[in-house]
């Protein structure tokens, strides 16, 4: 279990992401504004994902579940 400040999505990881998006300079507080973001956008498709799952009867999240829930997610 997660306590209140910690997160899921290391500093080192967002900093990479940018840095691959082309960025040469990053603060701490941009990587960590980015694993706040991902890590919500993260928890919205699980609950998707779980939902698809229960809804075809099964206990089990499944990559295609995440598929279908990250494209209504994403896709409003």
């Amino acid at each position: 279990m997660l306590l209140a400040n910690e997160e899921e999505l290391s500093v080192v990881a967002m900093h990479r992401i940018i840095e691959r998006a082309g960025a040469h300079r990053i603060s701490e507080s941009a990587c960590k504004e980015l694993a706040q973001v991902l890590e919500g956008i993260g928890v919205d498709i699980g609950k998707e994902a779980l939902e698809f799952a229960v809804h075809a009867g099964r206990n089990t999240v499944r990559a295609k579940d995440v598929k279908i829930a990250t494209r209504k997610v994403l896709n409003p």
